[in-house]
């Protein structure tokens, strides 16, 4: 008796294609953040537990494979449904979102904005949590160190928005 593979109905196109998506879009919000770290994020007062620059690249290039896999996971599972589109759609606007955040904290410098859309984010992730467990219990469970993390990082925006005003 052969063990379950995890690779069993691997499709690598669709896999690589939602990689290229999250990459893509930390790549080109890299863009805005990259000129501002030693500039104007490195003026601003911010909490102790502010973690070193480093670990921000690290952690959201970790998350944004694992949304990636989330992604595709269900996709795997697609189907025509109403429920399929929402969540399609629940995940489109999460993307947008977290891309959106980094144009509006240090591309324009908006602390407050950026407070706004991370909050949108969190309730957006939740949203896509709950959807994509849906199709793939995995796929929701791929998500819980994003939410973490958005979760911290939210915190941290807070604080430094409150440390800056």
């Amino acid at each position: 008796m052969k063990p379950k593979s995890l690779n069993r109905n691997f499709q690598p196109l669709p896999f690589i294609i939602s990689l290229a998506i999250t990459l893509a879009i930390g790549f080109v919000a890299s863009i805005f953040t990259r000129p501002e770290i030693d500039g104007w994020y490195a003026t601003l007062k911010k909490p102790s537990f502010n973690p070193p620059n480093l670990a921000f690249p690290l952690a959201w290039t970790v998350l944004y494979i694992l949304i990636a896999i989330a992604a595709y996971l269900v996709w795997k599972q697609r189907n025509r449904s109403v429920t399929y589109r929402t969540t399609a759609s629940i995940y489109v606007i999460q993307l947008l979102l977290n891309f959106s955040w980094s144009i509006v904290f240090f591309g324009m410098h908006q602390i407050f904005g950026a407070l706004v859309i991370i909050g949108l984010l969190w309730i957006s992730i939740t949203f896509n949590i709950r959807w994509f467990g849906k199709f793939s219990k995995t796929a929701a469970w791929l998500l819980l160190p994003y939410i973490l993390w958005v979760s911290f990082a939210g915190l941290l925006n807070l604080n430094i928005y409150l440390l800056n005003r």
